[in-house]
């Protein structure tokens, strides 16, 4: 199994990736390349609601987008683990029946599934998950530390590289506080964070609701997550 340091150059490769499209392609092309599986599904998270919402399905024939996949991962248990410990997880037979749910089985010999939490220091703001493995693929604990390094070291490169220049109306901090939103920070928590009032926190968040044309800050962080602006 590829070590950190093997996984931090590898990962580290796709900063020439060109649009935020791409690096979501050539992160789950990776990940394929390194674990013995067949497919992967990527999907954003947001602590508002535990809201995994779809992006792409990648397996051996091309690219899937799973847009319509919308789920509240408290009711996926082997997910929900996975994301409270920032740890991946893996389970397979009957666990697997009662873990996931049946949107996730797409062919009959689908048993089982690898949850690989996206993490951005002790934020997830994403996750992969996998139901096709190869042929004889033993899923360990070595394999599930491997992947869970894999999850943190793309979290790090996914926020590194959501520049400013994505958003150019958003100024920094408007960026940051509307970020920590997504992350389910609530007023209170931002504002000792950045050393400022709840005022002005509000004022920020007032300001980029504006700017971006939303109706209100939840319309406004599913704006920015649409966009790939915040992951």
């Amino acid at each position: 199994m590829a070590s950190q340091y093997t996984l931090m150059e590898k990962v580290g490769q796709l900063e020439e990736t060109a649009s935020h499209e791409e690096k979501l392609y050539k992160i789950l092309e990776l990940y394929m390349s390194i674990y013995p599986v067949r497919n992967s599904y990527l999907f954003r998270f947001s602590p508002l609601g535990y809201l995994g919402e779809g992006i792409i399905m990648l397996n051996t024939t091309g690219i899937v987008y799973i847009n319509d996949i919308r789920d509240n991962i408290r009711t996926l248990p082997i997910i929900y683990s996975a994301i409270l410990e920032r740890r991946a997880k893996y389970c397979s037979g009957i666990e697997f029946l009662k873990q996931t749910s049946s949107k996730y089985i797409l062919t009959p010999n689908v048993n089982s599934m690898a949850v690989t939490p996206i993490c951005f220091d002790k934020v997830v703001i994403g996750y992969i998950c996998t139901t096709e493995f190869s042929n004889h693929a033993v899923i360990d604990e070595q394999t599930l530390t491997s992947l869970t390094d894999y999850g943190r070291i793309v979290g790090k490169y996914m926020e590194k590289t959501n520049t400013l220049d994505e958003t150019p109306n958003l100024s920094k901090r408007e960026l940051e506080v509307m970020r920590k939103i997504s992350w389910g920070e609530s007023m209170k928590e931002m504002a000792d964070a950045m050393d400022i009032s709840e005022l002005t926190v509000k004022q920020y968040v007032k300001s980029a609701i504006k700017k971006l044309g939303a109706h209100n800050r939840s319309h406004a962080v599913s704006e920015l997550l649409r966009r790939g602006i915040i992951s």
